[in-house]
């Protein structure tokens, strides 16, 4: 899909020259790509510790050596 949007230069070059990609293509989509994976980190962040069904890591160990 096309899209006009107006980054300043300055970011869209510094975000190129880190990412080390050639094309503004290729850094906005990096950056969306990334978004999106701190956005799922972050979500599954929330969820830790919230199923009280897994085994603790005693148990593992103990299952381990039986």
């Amino acid at each position: 899909m096309k899209t006009t949007i107006d980054i300043p230069e300055s970011l869209i070059s510094d975000a190129m020259k880190f990412a080390g990609v050639r094309t503004k293509r290729e850094a906005v989509l990096l950056a969306l790509r990334e978004f999106n994976r701190q956005q799922r980190v972050a979500a599954l962040v929330r969820h830790a510790g919230t199923c009280t069904d897994l085994m603790t890591s005693e148990e593992l160990a103990e299952a381990r050596r039986a």
